[in-house]
C-alpha cells in the first residue's frame, strides 16, 4: 500500500473531466484513474473500434452549445450535433486546455474501492503492465458511468436457442457495413435502437424494428430550436408540468404526427414520465420503407422470427437494443443502490452512510447533461475543499426519501426513475447561498 493524493477521481470521460476541472480550479490535489488509453469515455470507443456502448454512426443528440463545457465552448466549425470523433477530440482538447492530462493515469483499471475502519478509502487498481497497487484516499469520486452490463430479455422468447442467425447486443454493434445484404431485426425503441436501425437500413437488405412498448420519440429540433435548448429556456421552465406536457405534445403532433402513423405503438404514459428517445432520422427511414416496424418478438424457429401480431420475418441477425444494467463491480454490493432497489444518494451525489464517497454523472436529465455535471462537480469540489459542509446523515436520508417519493409519482418506482432530473431546477439547487 502507498499514499496518494487526497482525492481519487474514477473515469476521464465527460463526468470525470468536469470533476477534475472543478477540483483543479480550487487547488484540490487529486489523481484521476482511467481504464482507457486516453480521455473521452464512450465517445472515443467507435473510432478506436472498441466494444461499446457506442457505434460509428453515433452523434450528439443535444446541442453543442449546451453539451460543451461552459468555460470551453465547442469550436464554431463543429456542426450543431457533432459526431463521436469530434466529441472525443473536443474532450481531449478540453483536458489539455485545463491542464488535466498530467493528473490522469491512463490504462489504469479500478478493481476495488473499500472504506477502511478509519473512514479513508482503499482503492486497488491495476495498470497497463498488469501491476496492482492499493492506495489510500480521503475521498473518492465515481465518475465512470453506469451503463456497463448489457441486458437481454429474461426469459428469452421461446425458441431463442434454435435461431440460426447471428445474435448480438447493441454494445457489440459498431457499424452496418458488416450486415450488407442481410435481413436484420433490431429490438427496442431507445436511442441505440433507432440509431442502429437507421444505420443498418443503409446497408442491410431488410431492416425490421421490433417494438414491444411505445416510447415518446422526439426530433432533435422543434420549431427550429434544439429540444434541449427549449428544455432550459425560462419561458418553458416557468410553465407547470401539465403546461409543458401539453406544449410538447402539440408540437410533436405538428412536427411528426402520431407514432401510430408510422406503425409504432403509442406510448402508454405521458411525456416527461419516462426517458424520451431523440431521433430525426427514424421517421424518414420508416416513411421511405427502409425500416419496417413490427411489434415485440413472440418466438424464434430456425431463421424465422415471429411477432406478437402473428406476422413473421426471416432474419440473418438480431440486434437486441434492450439497455444496460447499472454496475459498479469495484464498489460494495449495496452501493449506490439501497434497500429500496433504487439509487439512494443525497442530491443524487453523496452516499449518506459512506462519508467521502461521491457520484458525478449518475443522472438522467430532461435536456443536456453537461450543466448538471458541472454543477455537481463544483459542489463536490466545494465540499471537499471545506467551503460547504454536508448535513447530518439523517438530514441527507430525509432528502433522499423526499426526492424518491416525489419522483415516483411522476416516473414510477423503477431504478431508472431514481436518477431522473430536470436540469434547470436541479442546477439551481447548487447555487452557493
Amino acid at each position: 500500500m502507498r499514499g496518494a493524493a487526497p482525492v481519487c477521481v474514477i473515469g476521464a470521460g465527460l463526468s470525470g473531466l468536469a470533476v477534475a476541472h472543478a477540483l483543479a480550479a480550487r487547488g484540490v490535489d487529486f489523481v484521476c484513474l482511467e481504464k482507457a488509453p486516453e480521455v473521452g469515455g464512450i465517445w472515443r470507443k467507435p473510432q478506436a473500434g472498441e466494444r461499446g456502448p457506442g457505434y460509428r454512426s453515433l452523434h450528439l443528440n443535444t446541442a453543442k452549445q449546451l453539451t460543451g463545457f461552459a468555460a470551453f465552448p465547442m469550436p464554431d466549425s463543429y456542426p450543431a450535433y457533432p459526431r463521436h470523433d469530434e466529441m472525443a477530440a473536443y474532450l481531449r482538447a478540453f483536458a489539455e486546455w485545463a491542464g488535466l492530462t498530467p493528473r490522469i493515469e491512463f490504462g489504469t483499471e479500478v478493481l476495488s474501492v473499500r472504506q477502511d475502519a478509519d473512514g479513508s478509502w482503499l482503492v486497488t487498481s491495476r495498470d497497463a503492465r498488469g501491476s496492482s497497487v492499493v492506495r489510500r484516499f480521503a475521498r473518492v469520486v465515481v465518475a465512470s458511468g453506469a451503463n456497463a452490463e448489457p441486458v437481454l430479455p429474461d426469459p428469452a422468447p421461446a425458441g431463442s436457442e434454435s435461431f440460426t442467425g447471428r445474435v448480438l447486443h447493441a454494445v457489440d454493434y459498431l457499424e452496418g457495413s458488416g450486415f450488407r445484404g442481410q435481413r436484420v431485426v433490431v429490438v427496442g425503441l431507445g436511442a441505440s435502437a433507432v440509431d442502429i436501425a437507421t444505420d443498418l437500413s443503409r446497408h442491410a437488405a431488410r431492416t425490421v424494428l421490433s417494438v414491444r412498448r411505445g416510447l415518446h420519440v422526439v426530433p432533435k429540433q422543434l420549431y427550429g430550436i434544439s429540444c434541449d435548448v427549449i428544455a432550459e429556456s425560462p419561458w418553458f421552465t416557468t410553465m407547470t408540468l401539465a403546461e409543458r406536457r401539453e406544449y410538447i405534445e402539440q408540437a410533436l403532433l405538428v412536427a411528426r404526427g402520431r407514432l401510430s402513423d408510422y406503425g409504432l405503438p403509442e406510448p402508454d404514459h405521458p411525456i416527461f414520465s419516462s426517458a424520451v428517445t431523440v431521433s430525426d432520422e427514424i421517421f424518414s427511414r420508416i416513411r421511405h420503407g427502409a425500416v419496417t416496424p413490427r411489434p415485440g418478438i413472440d418466438s424464434f424457429s430456425g431463421n424465422l422470427v415471429r411477432f406478437t401480431d402473428g406476422s413473421a420475418e426471416e432474419a440473418d441477425a438480431v440486434v437486441w437494443c434492450t439497455g444496460y444494467r447499472m454496475s459498479y463491480p469495484y464498489l460494495p454490493a449495496d452501493c449506490p443502490v439501497g434497500p429500496s432497489g433504487r439509487v439512494e444518494l443525497y442530491r443524487r451525489i453523496a452516499a449518506p452512510d459512506r462519508p467521502g464517497l461521491y457520484f458525478v454523472g449518475l443522472i438522467r436529465p430532461v435536456g443536456a447533461i453537461t450543466r448538471a455535471l458541472e454543477a455537481q462537480a463544483r459542489w463536490v469540489a466545494r465540499v471537499i475543499g471545506g467551503e460547504e459542509a454536508l448535513p447530518s446523515e439523517d438530514v441527507m436520508r430525509k432528502e433522499v426519501d423526499d426526492y424518491l417519493s416525489g419522483i415516483a409519482a411522476r416516473y414510477g418506482q423503477g431504478l431508472g426513475a431514481s436518477i431522473q432530473i430536470d436540469v434547470v431546477p436541479y442546477v439551481q439547487e447548487f447555487h452557493p447561498r
